[in-house]
């Protein structure tokens, strides 16, 4: 994905992960920490949705700080 930092290998600062994300538009391909949730296993995140708040289960890459300052994470699929 352009502007994704690949993962260190050596390190485990940032991750895949399963989340429940906040997404009022779901053409978006990265969030700010605070609309992500992140979850133990994809069955949580799935239990966890609420598609009529918005909050749909995803598989994302993060946490990544951006050029701005800000933590986010990148979508890399909705379950």
């Amino acid at each position: 994905m352009r502007g994704m930092v690949p993962p260190d290998p050596q390190t485990s600062v940032s991750n895949e992960e399963y989340a429940v994300v906040y997404a009022p538009r779901k053409k978006r391909t990265r969030f700010p920490a605070n609309c992500v949730t992140v979850k133990d296993s994809m069955e949580q995140a799935v239990a966890d949705e609420e598609p009529s708040k918005k909050r749909y289960a995803a598989r994302v890459h993060g946490p990544s700080k951006s050029s701005e300052g800000q933590y986010i994470y990148y979508l890399l699929n909705w379950l």
